[in-house]
């Protein structure tokens, strides 16, 4: 693989914008994401500035975002890791009942998918969880929306099993994201 796989740097915030709303744009936004592009395009700079420090190791120890970086430099794609513990409400409204980390706002772009990306960013986005020793994650989740087949296919082909658990989306509870996880190898 060419690509580097690594965190993002908090002043690499204007590459996190373009890489986020090229997300958006995607033709699966509308399933994959809980934003959408109208919305993305007008947060601020600020905005930006706190998401990149946040995900970057300068930021918080709760948050990761791993980018894969192409030789020209062009971010390809990305997955965010979110620490989530028992005593803190989740962005979905439940408790947890152990530490576990949370994949969110996973993306590669068309013309770089089935090179192995989204492996290589999983991989080091559940290698980043495992390796916490405070708080020693318990298990790996993702939700994913009940009308994204291909995703879900490649969740389970990497190791993610459904866990039985859904919740309505927000803004549509007539739609449903089911919850699949791996655990602590």
């Amino acid at each position: 693989m060419e690509h580097v796989v690594r965190t993002v740097r908090a002043e690499e915030w204007p590459q996190v914008k373009e890489l986020r709303l090229a997300a958006l744009r995607d033709p699966v936004a509308a399933v994959a994401f809980l934003e959408t592009y109208e919305q993305g395009v007008t947060r601020s700079d600020a905005f930006w500035q706190e998401r990149a420090f946040n995900a970057s190791e300068a930021g918080s120890s709760d948050v990761r975002q791993f980018v894969a970086v192409a030789p020209d430099g062009r971010w390809d794609g990305s997955v965010t890791v979110l620490v989530e513990r028992p005593d803190v409400e989740q962005p979905f409204g439940e408790r947890v009942d152990v530490h576990q980390a949370h994949v969110v706002g996973v993306f590669v772009r068309s013309e770089a998918r089935g090179a192995g990306l989204a492996e290589e960013l999983f991989r080091a986005a559940t290698e980043w969880a495992w390796s916490l020793a405070e708080p020693r994650i318990e298990r790996v989740r993702l939700y994913v929306h009940e009308d994204n087949p291909r995703a879900a296919a490649f969740y389970r082909r990497i190791g993610f099993v459904p866990t039985g658990s859904t919740v309505p989306v927000p803004g549509d509870p007539s739609a449903r994201e089911i919850e699949h996880a791996v655990g602590r190898p």
